[in-house]
């Protein structure tokens, strides 16, 4: 089930995010590097440590006898030798990082009776009654333009006819989701639930009481000891914002599981106003979830598909008109949705252009980061007249798993980080068969890479995720294995065959 990669034209896109080219700002930079200068004491001592063993090799057996009877009578040598031959192993033992690994992850697809076509989403939101003809009309050309196909999926509540979107119905979306994905992972892993050490659960726009987190474990009656924590109004890029923290907690605690559960729900969240700039999340977001096994002990790694290599964050919080640019708030007849404001795409390109230029240093091959950053010192410090040069991100990953947050998004980071249709894919693919199921998109690509079978030992994946804040997250993974297809059970399996489809600009309804 492998496959070649194309090198298909990049596609064009009128609207867009600012040209990554033109505005790079020095300080990222530095900070990328500032991330790798605190491992420098591994850089230090991975080349003396090669050098000292290239100067034993030297020896004969003679030399190493001669040694030893210079040390057995040197007290003094011996007790130096040993003290600072136990100060670096201890130094090196205590500061090294933990890895963490990536057992496995399971993503939730909703029954046949939950999937709603692009005409059913027309005439359920006709029958409401709650939208003038003019809106309906825009949701239609919004929904035409979305790149979401005829398979995507939405809660019973807002399905039914009249809808019922009320507390008991968001509580039934949310244990469908999560305890869907988090049976199947348990059922892929043989990890018992009381083994579980850590709980991270994040949702944006649901966040009942008792918690989500709660939820989960008195469903399966998790230990009582169980760090837990639970996420809530942090956007599409909190699915890595919860990695990046079962990161730092497996850090500290030895020997220990993290379950992460990413996911939104619809039901309370689903808006039955006329303001235009609410109706857009209609149109996109649609059901879903996902749930992924980390683990730091050794004894994980044979059997483990991922290695977290890195994790970057970048908040625009800071900054005004980066935190209003995603607001959940109510319209002018008091009812509830999310606005989105129209500086989102240079919002969110700011934020992208930031994340991406801190982690070039970490990820990129040499020869990229010196053309890179001599172009930039020209241009910035000498004030040359220099071509701007866009390092090849696509020499530092295999894949590319971008957040299918809309149609616009991927155009433009397919331009500006000239990614081809086949590194894409995924992607648009998610986005045209599940819509944009918030957090838990990163894991529908992954997903597709893996049932598409290009997943291969040593392969790097980059995800990226951008949410209201603002903020954006990068993660990158190095496969330990090859994954077989054949032998995974993920949402695509069954129908992956039929995949890639051709994404038109507009599809008419």
């Amino acid at each position: 089930m492998t496959e070649p990669r194309p090198t298909s034209p990049l596609l064009q896109s009128s609207r867009g995010l600012p040209d990554f080219k033109q505005s790079v700002k020095l300080k990222y930079v530095k900070l990328g590097y500032h991330y790798l200068i605190t491992h420098g004491m591994y850089l230090f001592l991975t080349p003396l440590l090669a050098l000292i063993t290239a100067q034993l090799s030297t020896l004969s057996l003679q030399d190493l006898h001669d040694l030893w009877d210079h040390l057995r009578y040197n007290l003094i040598s011996v007790i130096l030798c040993s003290t600072l031959l136990v100060f670096l192993c201890t130094l090196y033992f205590v500061t090294r990082p933990r890895p963490v690994y990536l057992v496995n992850f399971a993503c939730y697809k909703p029954e046949e009776a939950r999937k709603c076509t692009r005409q059913i989403f027309m005439e359920r939101s006709t029958l409401t009654g709650s939208f003038t003809p003019e809106n309906l009309e825009f949701q239609r050309k919004i929904l035409e333009r979305s790149g979401l196909g005829e398979s995507t999926y939405l809660p019973e509540a807002v399905l039914n006819v009249p809808p019922n979107p009320c507390m008991a119905e968001a509580r039934k979306e949310a244990e469908i989701v999560m305890f869907g994905a988090l049976d199947e992972l348990f059922e892929k892993t043989n990890v018992k639930p009381k083994d579980i050490g850590i709980l991270i659960v994040n949702c944006s726009l649901f966040n009942p009481t008792p918690s989500l987190s709660a939820m989960v474990i008195n469903h399966y009656k998790l230990r009582g000891n169980i760090k837990s924590y639970n996420l809530g109004g942090m956007g599409c890029s909190a699915g890595l914002i919860s990695i990046d923290l079962a990161k730092d907690l497996l850090q500290v605690h030895p020997n220990s599981y993290a379950l992460v559960i990413s996911m939104e729900n619809i039901t309370l969240n689903w808006y039955f106003g006329n303001n235009r700039s609410m109706l857009v999340s209609n149109c996109l977001f649609r059901m879903g979830g996902a749930a992924i096994l980390l683990s730091n002990r050794s004894s994980d790694r044979w059997r483990s598909k991922y290695r977290l290599v890195h994790t970057v964050r970048t908040n625009k919080g800071a900054d005004d008109k980066c935190f209003g640019c995603v607001t959940q708030e109510e319209d002018e007849t008091g009812k509830i949705g999310v606005s989105l404001s129209k500086d989102l795409m240079a919002v969110a390109g700011d934020a992208l252009k930031t994340n991406i230029t801190t982690l070039g240093p970490l990820v990129l091959p040499m020869s990229e980061q010196l053309l890179f950053f001599g172009t930039l010192i020209g241009r910035k410090l000498f004030k040359r007249k220099v071509k701007p040069y866009i390092p090849d991100f696509k020499l530092a990953f295999e894949h590319f798993c971008i957040h299918a947050g809309g149609r616009a998004v991927l155009d433009e980071l397919e331009k500006n980080l000239q990614l081809t249709d086949w590194h894409m894919e995924p992607s648009r693919m998610t986005l045209n068969r599940f819509g944009n199921t918030s957090s838990s998109s990163l894991w529908y690509e992954l997903a597709y890479t893996e049932a598409k079978g290009r997943v291969k030992k040593g392969d790097r994946t980059w995800q990226i995720a951008f949410g209201s804040g603002f903020k954006c997250n990068s993660a990158v993974w190095k496969a330990l294995r090859t994954v077989n297809p054949a032998k995974e059970k993920n949402p695509w399996m069954d129908e992956i065959d039929n995949f890639p489809v051709k994404v038109p600009k507009v599809s008419a309804i």
